[in-house]
């Protein structure tokens, strides 16, 4: 039995991604990475990751979401994280990750970058060391 679940929503043209459980190494990660391939097959480009209820996430899921942003880019689209709860928020510290991912408080801030390609809401910075926070990109 799955210890993930991944709901999928429509807000003004934006994929909304809601994960709900443990992401780790196994089936919890495979499930992520089909369900964000499949999106990518299916032609959708602007992808926020909503967090809020991830319990645990270990180095693999951490690397299924770096995977999920780098084929959205590959393919031309974006991916944005939402919601990110203090665990997830001390991987991303520890591991530097949040140099990669634009990562918003709230859905309606993560929506409106993704509907602007980035220009007219600013990621979060709260919580990040100073030197580099979150809405830096690595190109």
């Amino acid at each position: 039995m799955s210890n993930l679940t991944i709901g999928q929503r429509q807000v003004d043209g934006i994929t909304i991604i809601d994960l709900d459980g443990k992401i780790t190494l196994g089936e919890t990660n495979r499930q992520l990475h089909e369900s964000l391939r499949a999106l990518v097959t299916a032609g959708t480009n602007r992808i926020v990751l909503n967090l809020k209820n991830v319990k645990f996430i270990d180095s693999s899921g951490l690397g299924e979401i770096v995977a999920g942003y780098s084929t959205l880019k590959s393919h031309g689209g974006s991916l944005v994280i939402v919601n990110m709860p203090e665990r997830v928020t001390d991987l991303m510290t520890i591991t530097k990750l949040y140099t990669v991912f634009d990562i918003f408080e709230n859905e309606k801030d993560a929506v409106a970058a993704l509907q602007n390609d980035g220009q007219s809401s600013t990621p979060l910075d709260n919580g990040f060391p100073s030197k580099a926070k979150a809405g830096t990109s690595i190109h």
